[in-house]
């Protein structure tokens, strides 16, 4: 197929500050060596969108200038460069999800297998990068566009990249086996969607912890297989001895051993508060894997050491996503190991987006429904 008619205007959804979000008519993006233009057909919201909005930075990603936000899309490739190679992986009219983050591909973090983790990464909808998926027209190098098939929807095609971030948390990260037993922490879309990738690479066990029942019903019904609802912290209880007091809890009442076959082996935390965090660490078993992944407000946390190396454990922190996380989290859907279609719980408009951030970032709408995923569709 030959390049598809290019429109001439890129509307965008453009973060200026603190509050405040404006629609502009951009420029059409230039493509050039191995770049693809791609037309964007849906955009997930992400919590860092609206963290974003809320305090113009995450940690040391500060808005200095004005930035067009989203990074979960999915679109149609209408352009390609002259360095695309002829290999029939890419081509005009490929229904494709975007991998967001450019890396240098030179340094030794790149060259090692960990692009994830490159200095020079640009990353969409992350300063000192301008420029954001929430708009008609977006540029990508063609190995980070994924081919995604006709069974797989274009709201899938967006989804790929928080189910990404579980491929890379559970499978690349927590080298999940077979059998093994996982407990996650957060039951919001990120710990939802690391559950659902344990649930289908086989775990045994996949046991969901937050403080929402909510939210637990709603785990229970898609993918954890147990859930608790930690009770309150008494008046005069330290962190420690309350985490402690849970830790034990979450054992008897599950029937969980400390150790051995039944034991929980891999322990995700996708909350990021600070008593979770020792909860994760306490319960594991000796030898235990556990992978940080959500990021909470205080970033300076106090972490139990005494078992960290009494057991032995293995303690990581999970950043985006890497190599072959695209692709697995692709053929994970396109198999039916995992239904991203119940966790979108609202759709708006390209015209509706600032609706849509106010939505996500009280987390209901106006009849009282919860959000998981708010999705916006491409301009018109």
């Amino acid at each position: 197929m030959s390049n598809i008619e290019v429109k001439s205007d890129n509307p965008s959804f453009v973060l200026h500050g603190i509050e405040d979000v404006k629609f502009e008519n951009r420029s059409v993006p230039e493509i050039k060596n191995d770049e693809c233009l791609v037309t964007v057909s849906k955009t997930g919201i992400c919590g860092s969108d609206v963290h974003y909005l809320l305090h113009g930075r995450i940690g040391d990603f500060v808005l200095e200038q004005p930035m067009c936000l989203g990074h979960e899309s999915s679109g149609v490739v209408v352009k390609l460069g002259p360095g695309v190679k002829n290999d029939g992986r890419i081509k005009v009219g490929e229904r494709v999800a975007m991998e967001p983050g450019v890396s240098c591909r030179t340094c030794t973090e790149c060259k090692s297998g960990m692009y994830e983790l490159c200095p020079h990464m640009a990353f969409a909808a992350t300063p000192p990068t301008q420029f954001g998926t929430l708009c008609r027209y977006y540029v990508l190098p063609a190995d980070m566009l994924h081919p995604i098939p006709e069974t797989v929807s274009f709201e899938d095609g967006a989804m790929m990249e928080p189910l990404s971030v579980g491929v890379h948390s559970v499978h690349s990260l927590g080298q999940l086996q077979s059998d093994q037993v996982v407990i996650v922490f957060g039951a919001g879309p990120v710990g939802l969607l690391c559950m659902a990738v344990a649930k289908a690479l086989g775990a045994r066990r996949v046991i969901a912890v937050d403080i929402q029942q909510e939210r637990l019903d709603f785990a229970r019904s898609y993918a954890a297989s147990d859930i608790f609802l930690p009770g309150a912290r008494d008046p005069n209880e330290s962190m420690e001895d309350y985490c402690a007091r849970v830790t034990e809890e979450i054992k008897t009442t599950l029937n969980i051993p400390s150790r051995d076959h039944g034991a929980v082996d891999l322990a995700i935390e996708a909350s990021g508060a600070p008593t979770c965090i020792q909860m994760g660490i306490n319960i594991l078993k000796p030898a235990g894997t556990y992978v940080q992944v959500g990021m909470g407000r205080n970033m300076n946390v106090p972490l139990p050491l005494f078992h960290v190396i009494n057991k032995q454990l293995k303690v990581l922190g999970s950043f985006r996503y890497g190599p072959g996380d695209y692709p697995l989290a692709i053929s994970l859907v396109e198999r039916g190991l995992v239904d991203l279609k119940p966790l979108v719980t609202h759709r708006f408009e390209f015209e509706d987006a600032k609706q849509a951030f106010e939505v996500t970032k009280l987390g209901r709408d106006e009849g009282g429904k919860g959000v998981i995923k708010a999705i916006i569709s491409g301009p018109k």
